[in-house]
């Protein structure tokens, strides 16, 4: 992973803080999360996780970033790919090129093993959003997502997607009642009650499995 790179002023505070700052307060955070997230793996057998928001800059991209360094770092083999094809940001927080990724992948431009950015974070791999498209919503709802889905499922111990917000983006309901499980970031003080309630009714009508929440204050 490249550390030497400077994000754009507008993304400067974002920030790995269990690969930083892995004794701290929030990362020990994450890995109570992380533990939960292995019961119900150990209990259901899912490994293919999704994680979305009602709305905009509410820290969905940063937890799930965070999340599966947590995870990585407890010997895991972990896939974080980045299926928000409207604001990707994954790129961003690892510092790492965006060249090629997903999009190129469901093209058939290239394999799923030209695509994945391997880091020195544990066993954590990358596949990043990719070049963008005009058709996001038939392209995540296509059978080579679904085909992706199955084949990183049992390649990987666990996969975690970072989706576009589920208020907006029509393309993540599809995404949710493909994968095991969903999870629901929402912002204390920004996110209002009645688009949190909004996200799970949409997730219910997906027949989304919505395993929980996690509130964000940051």
């Amino acid at each position: 992973m490249v550390l030497n790179k400077r994000l754009p002023k507008k993304h400067k505070k974002i920030q790995l803080v269990t690969y930083l700052n892995a004794d701290s307060v929030i990362a020990d955070q994450f890995r109570t999360i992380r533990t939960n997230l292995k019961f119900l793996m150990e209990e259901k057998k899912s490994r293919v996780f999704l994680i979305t928001s009602p709305g905009e800059n509410e820290g969905k991209s940063t937890t799930v970033a965070n999340l599966a360094v947590s995870i990585a770092q407890q010997k895991e083999k972990v896939l974080l790919i980045d299926a928000n094809l409207r604001n990707s940001m994954l790129h961003q927080v690892f510092k790492i090129q965006n060249q090629t990724g997903l999009t190129d992948v469901l093209k058939g431009a290239i394999s799923l093993k030209q695509a994945i950015t391997f880091t020195d974070i544990g066993k954590l791999d990358i596949l990043t959003s990719g070049p963008d498209v005009s058709n996001p919503t038939e392209i995540l709802g296509s059978n080579d997502m679904a085909s992706l889905l199955h084949d990183v499922a049992d390649m990987y111990d666990i996969v975690l997607i970072d989706s576009p917000t589920i208020l907006k983006s029509t393309e993540t309901r599809v995404l949710a009642n493909q994968c095991d499980g969903a999870v629901l970031v929402l912002h204390r003080g920004k996110t209002e009650m009645d688009k949190a309630v909004e996200a799970k009714r949409i997730l219910d009508l997906a027949h989304a499995n919505l395993l929980g929440v996690i509130i964000n204050e940051k």
